[in-house]
């Protein structure tokens, strides 16, 4: 199937960009959707758009890749369908149900989250009770430890009926999935983005669901995981030798993305190094690091919360052991220029 633009125009449309519809096969739907409302001022986003990465298998992005609007996807043999993360809202999550049994898919069975954030999982209440949810230990204990972790950062955000619904069949290291004769691979690369990271990958048509490992062209984020352990994570993907790579955030790309990742980790890594030693803050390194061929991505901001982190573990924490969200995220505020962090979800 080409990738697929929606054809509705309700409530639930917004308006794409250039560059989205021009990835599309399909035209995209005439403009729609409601202003903002005062609790929601900022701009409309593209509305999110499947495409295909081979038989039976689709991704579906959600634009701009900015806070909460994260990637998901789904694989099918006509009997079985499985899907890969939810959205941050039940409209959204709806909105994914929906392509799915527009492009012929049956009614998901199983979803596999890969991580615990609440843009990947608050969705799956939309799916549930006919579908399992499956993530590693992890991540359930994450989901459950969460809650509605969102409402808190972004109250503002019309979220509708999410109730925390986490993996009820979780794994340790790996397990093995088969939609008919695809076979799904999930991988626990150990604590990086998060403590229960899972890798979605199907061996045979070498395409890889990454999940938030991967930011393509936003920042990456460790601040709830670990800096070290997402550099490990990296030569777990490339080990993989995928051709194709969904990103947790971001359009879709091959293996080369790892390369800008791993050089943005290693310099967070460096600036820490250098300003734990001078004895200055993690704001103070951020508020004067020059991001050189880094200050392109998005979401710049996340330096500090890296720092953060960095600094743990330079400190001897254990990867992924707690840190100060208030302070994490206090921080990222100070960083966007005294305005908090915009969730378009």
């Amino acid at each position: 199937m080409p990738d697929t633009a929606p054809q509705d125009a309700g409530p639930d449309t917004v308006r794409p960009s250039a560059a989205d519809a021009a990835r599309t096969t399909t035209p995209p739907a005439a403009p729609g959707g409601t202003p903002p409302s005062p609790a929601d001022p900022g701009p409309a986003v593209p509305e999110p758009y499947l495409t295909e990465l081979a038989a039976g298998v689709h991704a579906f992005i959600q634009p701009d890749g900015g806070w909460c609007l994260n990637n998901a996807g789904f694989v099918t043999d006509g009997d079985t369908t499985l899907v890969v993360d939810t959205a941050a809202t039940e409209r959204r999550a709806r909105l994914l149900r929906r392509r799915i049994a527009e492009s012929g898919a049956p009614t998901p069975r199983i979803i596999v989250n890969t991580h615990h954030h609440g843009d990947h999982t608050y969705g799956n209440s939309v799916f549930t009770p006919e579908a399992t949810v499956i993530g590693h230990d992890a991540c359930r204990r994450e989901v459950l430890a969460a809650g509605h972790q969102l409402h808190a950062v972004w109250p503002q955000v019309a979220y509708g009926d999410v109730p925390i619904t986490p993996p009820s069949v979780t794994f340790t290291d790996t397990l093995t999935l088969h939609v008919g004769g695809i076979e799904v691979q999930l991988i626990h690369p150990g604590v990086a983005h998060t403590p229960g990271d899972t890798i979605v990958w199907l061996p045979r048509q070498r395409i890889v669901f990454a999940g938030d490992l991967v930011f393509h062209g936003g920042t990456p984020f460790v601040f709830m995981g670990s800096l070290t352990g997402s550099l490990r994570a990296m030569e777990v993907l490339r080990s993989l030798d995928a051709v194709t790579v969904v990103p947790g955030h971001g359009t879709v790309t091959g293996p080369e993305v790892y390369d800008g990742i791993e050089r943005y980790l290693r310099f967070v890594l460096e600036l820490a190094r250098e300003g734990r030693a001078a004895g200055r803050t993690p704001l103070d390194v951020a508020r004067e690091a020059d991001l050189g061929p880094f200050a392109q991505l998005a979401e710049s901001e996340r330096l500090v919360a890296n720092l953060h982190r960095a600094y743990a573990e330079l400190s001897g924490a254990e990867p992924g052991a707690p840190l100060d969200p208030l302070a994490g995220f206090s921080d990222m505020t100070v960083m966007n220029g005294g305005v908090p962090m915009a969730c378009h979800a």
